[in-house]
């Protein structure tokens, strides 16, 4: 078998799907796509292609490394995330003529199913209290909210206190044992963080993301000396290389790598079984299509630290195009008292909506994040 094209389709909201096809008939779907650099990506796989079209597609792991290792330039968001939606579809081929899921390939299953979070929106205490009853009510016994908007390196103690409102009023909606994750987003320099996450230490929280930006080593340090709750981080680390320093150091809890950005399902299992020899969680990071949850899925079914998964059915980023419009059985991922099923399907486990896509496609998209500004004019995190 050979592979013999790479299509690819920019998708709303914000998507970038890739399907590979071979000279025997069987494709794969991956989803190589960073959010805002959707167009960039594009181009880097259109440049990968070259590598790899006319080459055996059930050569998994040589194919990853002549794509990361032939190319005297490596690593970063865009790279990786293009060799992600490539390794995410060669383990769809492999999985179908197999006629087995991936996770079957992958030593097979350790757990039934996986326990999943919901992320809410909102700015007053009653909005994010009644959006977190709104998902307990649905089956979640999880959920992520967002921490604060902008801050400066000194900013008002106003926003704490209204961060500590918010979290207590989620607390309030639902139950001492609901789980509550509180996304700082990179947006806070160390001064800052370090106040905040004090002063969530007493609110019990499943874990606090990305108190401050990941190449932040010396801050991550400083916030880890003042709270108890448990860090996570990741979305934005790559390859096993930048896991590794967080992991040695010994800066986090829970690691959080993407599907999507950090190498695919190749590179992610190693990322996970690292952080397993030091006894951190898995939480893949995934506000992403159905192709990333599926991917991710199946790294979470043979990883023993996968502790909880990350997916976006129903959020505000997915407004016009969701999960579930682009797959064609839409009861793949079946959600029940806060686990989702591990999807059992051959490959990734779920039939791409071509049509759909192709259709969906026409319109393409160019989504960007907001780009936001201090009251001074300096440019703030987003």
């Amino acid at each position: 078998m050979k592979i013999t094209r790479l299509e690819s389709f920019l998708v709303p909201p914000r998507w970038l799907f890739l399907k590979i096809e071979t000279d025997e008939g069987v494709s794969g779907w991956g989803e190589p796509v960073v959010e805002g650099r959707a167009h960039t990506v594009q181009a880097a796989v259109n440049e990968l292609a070259d590598l790899i079209v006319g080459r055996d597609p059930g050569r998994i792991e040589d194919l990853w490394q002549l794509m990361h290792r032939g190319g005297f330039y490596r690593g970063g968001a865009v790279f990786m995330s293009a060799i992600a939606g490539i390794d995410q579809a060669l383990w769809d081929i492999k999985g179908k003529v197999f006629g087995a899921p991936v996770h079957s390939l992958l030593g097979g299953q350790c757990r039934d199913r996986m326990r999943v979070y919901s992320w809410i929106g909102g700015d007053r205490p009653s909005d994010v209290a009644a959006a977190a009853h709104a998902a307990m009510s649905a089956g979640f016994t999880a959920i992520k909210m967002n921490a604060t908007e902008e801050m400066t390196y000194l900013d008002v103690h106003s926003k704490i206190d209204s961060v500590l409102n918010r979290v207590q009023a989620v607390r309030d909606a639902t139950t001492p044992d609901f789980g509550i994750a509180v996304d700082f987003h990179g947006r806070l320099h160390l001064p800052m963080a370090r106040v905040l996450a004090r002063e969530l230490d007493p609110m019990r929280l499943m874990f606090i993301e990305e108190p401050v930006l990941s190449e932040n080593i010396e801050a991550l340090r400083e916030i880890r000396r003042v709270t108890t709750t448990p860090l996570a981080l990741g979305e934005r680390l790559y390859s096993r290389w930048e896991f590794k320093a967080m992991l040695h150091e010994g800066l986090v809890d829970v690691i959080q790598p993407d599907l999507s950005h950090a190498g695919g399902i190749t590179e992610c299992r190693k990322i996970a079984s690292m952080a397993e020899a030091y006894d951190v969680a898995l939480a893949p990071h995934c506000p992403l299509g159905p192709i990333a949850l599926a991917a991710c899925l199946q790294v979470d079914a043979v990883a023993h630290n996968a502790a909880i998964q990350e997916q976006s059915l129903g959020i505000h980023y997915n407004q016009g195009s969701d999960l579930l419009d682009y797959v064609k059985d839409k009861s793949v991922f079946q959600y029940a008292d806060g686990y989702v099923g591990l999807p059992q399907g051959p490959g990734l486990g779920i039939e791409v909506d071509e049509d759909f896509v192709r259709a969906q496609a026409a319109t393409e998209h160019r989504w960007r994040n907001p780009l936001w500004r201090h009251a001074d004019g300096s440019v703030a995190e987003w």
